[in-house]
């Protein structure tokens, strides 16, 4: 699927709301030196940058086994919160948001596991098998402290650059970035980690 590809802005922005943002697949943008927008699903260079990120393939499907999952996984959640010092209930937050406690999600753009990993974000964080768990969940853990830091507590920030990248908030003058899903995904999280905080 690429009929994103070329696309300007006028003609992306109508096939994007009348899909309601439901494409399965990752949305990259690009702003040319001539001020034209262009949207694609396949970016032909480093310049387009990701605004609209798909669930990994079975996010859906996860649901079904998620409280069962959600019991497994908390053993390592919890050590992994320990260890970074941080909020346990954050953690599962994240990982509900991400994958839905499936430790097998890999989603079109290669993000892998419970924490949704790319391969260098599980390089820099030390997980050397992102399908293995628990390094999954100590490595997602440690990030999400490494933005915590680099934002000074701030929670929205933090989140937002979890899921559209440390620069893209930077970009936006540490605001949460302009892009649908971002906005989407920290309300998602923070809804999620305030339901746990009242448990």
């Amino acid at each position: 699927m690429n009929f994103f590809n070329g696309l300007k802005l006028g003609v992306c922005v109508t096939v994007l709301y009348a899909t309601s943002f439901s494409l399965c697949a990752d949305v990259y943008k690009y702003t040319a030196p001539d001020g034209g927008v262009y949207y694609t699903d396949q970016p032909p260079h480093k310049k387009y940058k990701l605004i609209i990120r798909s669930k990994p393939k079975g996010y859906k499907a996860s649901f079904k086994h998620l409280q069962k999952n959600k019991k497994k996984y908390t053993p390592i959640i919890e050590q992994a919160a320990s260890k970074h010092n941080i909020d346990p209930k954050l953690v599962h937050a994240v990982i509900y948001a991400e994958s839905a406690y499936n430790a097998a999600a890999i989603s079109s753009a290669g993000a892998v596991g419970l924490m949704q990993l790319m391969p260098a974000t599980a390089k820099q964080y030390g997980a050397k098998n992102r399908k293995d768990p628990k390094q999954n969940v100590f490595a997602g853990t440690r990030y999400l402290k490494y933005l915590l830091g680099l934002f000074k507590g701030d929670l929205s920030l933090s989140i937002a650059a979890y899921n559209a990248g440390e620069n893209a908030v930077k970009k936006y003058n540490n605001q949460i970035p302009p892009y649908p899903e971002t906005q989407k995904y920290v309300k998602q999280v923070l809804r999620l980690y305030n339901k746990e905080e009242s448990l």
